[in-house]
């Protein structure tokens, strides 16, 4: 019976890399390293000048589908009564919890 021959897997365009060795703890700390290192060297050659961010900036701020005055004044007054309900919410359940912890102490 004739062996079946072993895959041979690439890195980045390097030597061949036998199958067995592809799951060794070694290889992988190896090949995490050797990419670190890449993403290390494309991230400072793809720094971009202070003026050319903010020409950036303007470009995405200028796409921005901005809200209209009356959207605006809608969902704030929609926040002052969320936040309305929520603190009067949240008054009653710490009120609920300072009651139950004075009738515990008071069993003590």
């Amino acid at each position: 019976m004739k062996e079946k021959p072993l895959p041979i897997l690439y890195r980045g365009g390097e030597t061949p890399i036998p199958e067995a060795t592809q799951n060794s703890s070694f290889e992988s700390a190896f090949i995490m390293a050797e990419n670190a290192d890449k993403t290390a060297k494309v991230a400072k050659a793809n720094k971009t000048s202070p003026a050319e961010f903010i020409r950036q900036v303007q470009t995405k701020g200028r796409k921005v589908v901005w809200p209209t005055w009356p959207d605006t004044v809608r969902i704030a007054i929609f926040v002052f009564i969320m936040m309305t309900i929520l603190s009067l919410f949240f008054l009653g359940v710490d009120s609920l919890f300072g009651a139950l912890v004075r009738w515990l102490l008071t069993l003590a």
